[in-house]
């Protein structure tokens, strides 16, 4: 066998064609030749350390030069009680100094579903942790709703426990939510369980390595294929003196605060606290996802000292060998690495064996290299001058040349800036390194003047780094490595290296790339903001607002494509169309500091809105509709194409022909378009492509319906029809009806329809009604002359009328010559029952199983449009958006003149005069406003942009803090509701005591009160006589408009019976929520009671047997537990009451005959009282024999 060699030179040119992601790509695959494990990709940072809040602060106080470390602060200890300069002194510390975080007491559970109560009793380490964990996954653009469910990992380093500590002093106040609140593996596995993350979640505890430890621990996670993704990281708070006190025994502090690392001064660190967590997924996946990258992981190791002198004596033969085992895992010499982020603790044991440790590694590396170079060198000038290609391939691609084999390695110590984070301290230590690396530049480690002289520095390619200066060396991208050591012996190190460089591109390339921005600059984008609460969503209006003034080289395209597809979107909602970021400023400036700015945002229930598409019939048609479409969006022309290629076998004219005239052909004539024989399957084609467009965004409908011709395109998009089979069948219609006589006349009567059916009674077999397109709106056809005589009989009735321009009487008997020929054509098809529901153009109401018959199609020929009663049945249904899917908004009129004024909310796709896209953005943002969920990684698809970090959430806390002495939690629950006898619950004894009712303990004024009953009514009558209790107390008194009375039954469906009686399935939990959606409006502006009395249907022992299990189930706590689920996620201002009701449950008395079936309400109702209390009103057992006269 022979291999064909190609010279380095063409090597070199074929590499430097290559885009950067297929750059990076293969330099993977070679690395996977060499047995290497595959770099783990650091896409997104969440911290919060001493001065800094963000990755962006934190890099500025690093470039800066910036100490962080302050005098501790009153909010954690009393300084002057705690102090001695003495370190022996007994219960005391010797420094004054610390970095610490402020306002570490609060915390906003809303924001993380967690109860006000619960968040008290959570170590604030945990809380800290959910916050920065949410920051990193906005900066690395994850979406939590999207990694829900995936193999996600979650590694945690934790080590101490101040908070508990704290809980400690007063066990009075231990509760049911402490043992979870300050264990330390809920701080990894809160975040699972919060996140519903499947993958490992490990709290780990090496002291000060701990978050190094658990960053390796993700690698070899994702290395062995438990997880796709890892969020990575650790914690440190210092919330008691006991610590700090043990330190100052240990005499490792330094006096004056200050960590010289590797200083001849060095005395010692000091504490610090924070928190740092990293997303990690492997380097091939988040190239091929355009993740941002600001560094990889190309190998770690972990180990441990062993016996030494001490149990928290450093090792430097541990030291050395954790170091070779890390490169030789990265696959990667110690000799290529520029920066070493070092454990630098500042003290006179540590840091010369972590120098000597390192230097000995880089030394005798170093020695080996130039011995091997050598050797090369001598072994080259004999060799044959043809090199393999892989050899050279890899070289080319390797980027880690050792160039300067005696140029000294720069170190430093993050802990000169912001202290010992302690668990803390390697995230800290590493994420610093990535943003060195991202930033191209090493930064100062601070207080270094002279060596220490224990250190050989004369001996050891180190250099302590001084200043501030670009990174070393021409090598891209470069090398580092990150070393943290805990005092019990466990050691770790990280070795990292620049991300792919992916800014690499040709000249053409870069022609390209400036023509896309202009291009971008002129095209209109979407922008979408939304948070929990319209006072967050203005904060982050703002903040953006600073971060475009602060950061002018993003692009519009990727800020928009970064707050639509990497955020999270919540119910209260910003979008805005924008052409420039200057624009996008200036709305949000103009928003934000309006005074209405409550107007312009959208507040929606959690559940999204149900969408109804509507599908326009014929004479909507116009020239050059959907072409701008066409040319930009390919999943538009992608299916325009196939419905084009299916209507070849039935169109004499290509149908692109007749739609684009002027792209697709020489003849510029248009008026073949308003042939019925291709109107009507033009019409068809454009609102299929249309519809697939919006559903390939993520709008789904729940119900479709059109007019005549659209009625066609609804019932393929509802699976009554393929589209092959939708095509036929409309290409044959219009076959058919084009080859009719031409004649008749159709005309618009504005009148109700009573009026025109006595008009045109006495010529009914000539003059039909053919649409009633609203209550005065009715459309009539047929033979001219008995049209004319209609219209002249109602114009004497001063009723006003409008000729219509048609070449036949749709819809009417002239129509019946072509039905026998059309029914051939359905026999040829297959008709399925609809997938979607479906309201029916020739019922007014949702489609049976009808519509899949022949039968329905040919009436459907000449039989009236009921577009009217149409409308009425949405209107019925609890159907409110609308989404007309045609070339202009017809329907859309039509349809509010049907319903009250404000029912319907009109969305067009198109608009003639108005650049397609515009349109379909403006009505996108207006269906995101309305709730809708987009699916915004298929809305992206097409367009240019890659994610980049943004503002993240801004979070409203409250303080949550436990008190030594009692509990102080800011919500309206006091500490007597919240307690309970430890052991006295444990064994107790049910006695039930008459008590007199004083009838002022339950009056209800509600005359001067705005409230919403919600009342889940039996079928006994208990529930209608609650109602007209509540009505009567009403008669005579001003009751404010916003009070109401709603009645809720148990039904097959959703269905609103009157106006203010609904009913629901109670096995269906998104009927909850849409009863709640739907009355938002009202909820929201009143307090809101709800009783549940459907358990009352539930018979007692003797009739218990015969009774269906499930029908019980779904009547109690089934029902209940749908209900409850509803109430929490919508969210509403005022927290609702439930109240839960039963009968005959509990043994008072005498009383025998029990209904056991109800009695598992009363143990649910226990649990939504403990967490959920604010919204338990309490429950209520009526007596057996109780009837509805209450």
């Amino acid at each position: 066998m022979f291999r064909s060699m190609l010279p380095v030179d063409d090597i070199a040119k074929r590499i430097a064609n290559l885009s950067p992601e297929k750059l990076a790509l293969l330099e993977l695959q070679l690395q996977k030749r060499k047995g290497l494990k595959e770099p783990i990709a650091i896409i997104g940072i969440g911290c919060r350390f001493p001065g800094a809040s963000s990755p962006k602060s934190f890099w500025q106080l690093l470039k800066n030069g910036v100490d962080a470390i302050t005098e501790v602060p009153a909010d954690r200890w009393d300084i002057q009680k705690f102090y001695d300069a003495d370190p022996t002194a007994p219960g005391k510390m010797y420094c004054r100094y610390g970095g610490f975080l402020a306002h570490v007491d609060q915390f906003d559970p809303e924001f993380f579903g967690i109860a006000p109560r619960e968040a008290t009793y959570i170590d604030p380490q945990q809380r800290l942790l959910l916050e920065v964990i949410w920051e990193a996954l906005e900066d690395a653009g994850q979406v939590p709703s999207q990694i829900s469910g995936s193999q996600t990992g979650v590694f945690v380093g934790i080590s101490t426990n101040d908070y508990g500590q704290l809980l400690l002093q007063s066990p009075e106040v231990v509760d049911t939510y402490t043992n979870t609140g300050v264990a330390s593996t809920m701080a990894a596995n809160r975040i699972s369980y919060l996140l519903n993350l499947k993958g490992p979640s490990l709290t780990v505890d090496t002291a000060c390595s701990s978050s190094l430890v658990a960053i390796h621990l993700a690698c070899q996670s994702i290395w062995n294929g438990e997880s796709t993704l890892a969020l990575a990281g650790g914690v440190n708070l210092m919330l008691t003196p006991v610590v700090t006190v043990g330190l100052s025994k240990l005499t490792a502090l330094s006096p004056d605060g200050r960590c010289k690392a590797f200083d001849s001064r060095a005395n010692g660190f000091v504490r610090g606290e924070g928190a740092g967590v990293i997303v990690v997924k492997p380097l091939s996946k988040a190239l091929i996802d355009k993740d941002p990258i600001y560094a990889v992981i190309r190998g770690s190791a972990v180990n441990q000292d062993g016996r030494t002198n001490g149990l928290t004596a450093p090792s430097r033969d541990a030291q050395e060998a954790v170091l070779v085992s890390a490169y030789q895992q990265a696959g990667i010499s110690p000799s290529d690495v520029q920066y070493v982020e070092t454990h630098g603790t500042g003290t006179l044991l540590g840091d010369p064996i972590e120098a000597m440790a390192l230097g000995n590694v880089l030394k005798r590396d170093r020695e080996a290299v130039l011995l091997e170079h050598r050797c090369d060198h001598n072994s080259d000038n004999n060799s044959d001058n043809n090199s393999d290609n892989y050899g050279a391939l890899s070289g080319a691609l390797s980027g880690a040349l050792l160039t300067h084999p005696t140029k000294p390695v720069a170190i430093g110590s993050v802990k000169s800036n912001i202290g010992h984070l302690e668990a803390a301290a390697g995230i800290a230590s590493l994420i610093k390194v990535a943003l060195s690396l991202k930033h191209q530049e090493l930064l100062p480690s601070l207080h270094f003047q002279e060596p220490n002289p224990h250190i050989p520095f004369d001996e050891l390619p180190l250099r302590v780094q001084q200043q501030r200066e670009p990174w070393p060396w021409d090598v891209i991208p470069p090398f580092a490595g990150v070393s943290s050591f805990g005092f019990g012996g466990t050691n770790a190190h990280v070795v990292l290296q620049g991300a792919p460089d992916l800014t690499k591109a040709t000249s053409n390339d870069k022609e390209k790339k400036s023509q896309d921005q202009n291009d971008q600059e002129q095209n209109y984008h979407l922008f979408t903001l939304s948070a929990k609460t319209a006072t967050a969503l203005q904060t982050l209006g703002k903040g953006y607002i600073d971060f475009i003034a602060s950061e002018p080289s993003k692009t519009l395209a990727d800020i928009c494509l970064t707050s639509n597809k990497g955020r999270s979107h919540f119910n209260y909602r910003l979008a805005l169309l924008v052409q420039s970021t200057d624009q996008l400023q200036q709305q949000l400036t103009k928003l934000t500091q309006s005074e209405t700015i409550s107007d312009k945002i959208a507040q929606n229930s959690p559940t999204p809105p149900e969408i109804v598409f509507l599908f326009t019939g014929q004479g909507s048609q116009y020239s050059g509709m959907g072409r701008q479409l066409y040319e930009t969006q390919p999943i538009f022309a992608g299916y325009l194409d196939q419905c084009a290629e299916i209507l070849q076998t039935y169109l004499e004219q290509p149908l692109l022909d007749v739609l684009y005239a002027e792209i697709f052909s020489d003849n510029s004539d248009n008026s073949t378009l308003n042939q019925t024989a291709y109107t009507q399957p033009a019409l068809f084609a454009l609102e299929y492509s249309l519809a697939q467009l919006w559903r390939s965004w993520g709008i789904e409908p729940t119900v479709v319906m059109g007019h005549s011709v659209g009625e066609y395109v609804a019932a393929t998009v509802a699976g009554v029809f393929s589209l092959e089979d939708g095509l036929k069948l409309i290409a044959q219609r219009a076959r058919l009806m084009q080859q009719l006589p031409e004649g008749g006349e159709m005309a618009v009567v504005l009148t109700n329809e009573q009026q025109v059916t006595e008009a045109i009674q006495a010529l009914s077999d000539k003059v039909s009604i053919a649409a009633i397109n609203g209550p005065e709106n009715i459309v009539i056809s047929g033979e001219s002359e008995a049209v004319q005589t209609v219209i002249a009989r109602l114009r004497s009735q001063k009723v006003k009328s409008l000729k219509l321009p048609v070449s036949h009487a749709f819809h009417s008997a002239l129509m019946q010559p072509m039905v026998a020929d059309f029914a051939q054509v359905l026999s040829e098809i297959s008709l399925h029952p609809p997938q979607i529901e479906i309201i029916s153009n020739l019922t007014g109401k949702l489609a049976t199983a009808a519509i899949a018959t022949t039968e329905y199609w040919c009436d459907h020929v000449r039989g009236s449009v009921k577009f009217y009663q149409s409308m009425e049945t949405l209107y019925q249904q609890g159907y409110h958006l609308c989404v007309e899917v045609g070339p202009k908004p017809s329907l859309l009129g039509m349809g509010k003149a049907c319903l009250p004024k404000g029912k319907l909310t009109a969305i067009p796709s198109l608009r003639p005069g108005k650049p397609d896209s515009q349109q379909m953005l403006e009505s996108l943002a207006s269906l995101y406003k309305h709730g809708a969920s987009v699916d915004w990684g298929r809305f992206h698809q097409h367009n240019p942009g890659r994610l980049v970090s943004l503002p993240t959430y801004p979070f409203e806390r409250q303080r949550y803090w436990l008190d030594t002495t009692s509990v102080k939690q800011l919500s309206p629950i006091s500490y007597g509701q919240l307690s309970t006898p430890s052991y006295g619950d444990w064994l107790y004894e049910i006695a039930w005591r008459p008590k007199d009712i004083d009838a002022s303990d339950v009056s209800t004024d509600i005359s001067t009160s705005s409230t919403t009953w919600l009342i889940f009514a039996d079928q006994g009558g208990f529930g209608e006589t609650l109602v007209q209790q509540l009505e009567e107390k009403c008669v005579g008194k001003a009751v404010p408009k916003e009070h109401r009375v709603l009645l809720i039954s148990r039904g097959s469906s959703y269905e609103q019976l009157q106006a203010n009686h609904y009913q629901i399935n109670p096995a269906q939990p998104q009927q909850f929520q849409r009863l709640l959606a739907q009355q938002v409006e009202s909820l929201t502006a009143t307090s809101v009671i709800v009783v549940h009395m459907w358990s009352l249907d539930t018979p007692a022992v003797d009739g218990f047997q015969t009774f269906p299990l499930d029908v019980t189930l779904e009547n109690g706590c089934g029902s209940v537990l749908h209900l409850l689920q509803a109430l929490v996620k919508a969210e509403l201002a005022q927290s609702p009451r439930l109240w839960l009701l039963t009968q005959g449950t509990q043994p008072v008395g005498k009383e025998k005959s029990l209904r056991i079936a109800q009695s598992p309400l009363w143990g649910l109702g226990a649990v939504i009282a403990q967490e959920h209390p604010e919204l338990w009103g309490g429950i209520i057992d009526l007596e057996p024999s109780q009837d509805s006269a209450l």
